[in-house]
C-alpha cells in the first residue's frame, strides 16, 4: 500500500500562485510516475500534469506554460507549482503514484482544494 498526502490548497487571487506539494509513504521504493487530477463537483476527474521517474512530462492543454510538475525522487515525492491561476482552475486536487508491478498500481490522495476568486 501507498499513502499520498496533498497540501498546499488554498484560496488565491486571479493571477496568484500556489505551489501544491504530495507526499508519499508506504510501499513506494518503485514509483513510475506520479501526477496531478483536479476535479470540479459533477465532473469526472481529469489529468492536470503528470511526470516519470526518468522526468519525462505532460500537461494538459489549459494549464500549459502556467503549471509546472516537478519531482524529488529520494523523498518520493511531487509538487505542482502553479502561475497565473484562473478562476477555471478552481478545483480539489488529487496527487496519484503509479507503483510499478504485475500489474502497475495506482494510488491516489485524498485531495486539496484550491479557489482562485475572480
Amino acid at each position: 500500500q501507498v499513502q499520498l498526502v496533498e497540501s498546499g490548497g488554498d484560496l488565491v487571487q486571479d493571477g496568484g500562485s500556489l505551489r501544491l506539494s504530495c507526499a508519499s509513504s508506504g510501499s513506494n521504493s518503485n514509483i513510475i510516475s506520479m501526477g496531478w487530477y483536479r476535479a470540479t463537483p459533477g465532473k469526472q476527474r481529469v489529468l492536470v500534469a503528470s511526470i516519470t521517474s526518468g522526468g519525462s512530462t505532460n500537461y494538459a492543454d489549459s494549464v500549459k506554460g502556467r503549471f509546472t510538475i516537478s519531482k524529488d525522487n529520494a523523498r518520493s515525492a511531487a509538487y505542482l507549482q502553479m502561475d497565473n491561476l484562473k478562476p477555471e482552475d478552481t478545483a480539489v486536487y488529487y496527487c496519484t503514484a503509479t507503483i510499478g508491478g504485475n500489474p502497475p498500481m495506482l494510488y491516489w490522495g485524498q485531495g486539496t482544494q484550491v479557489t482562485v476568486s475572480s
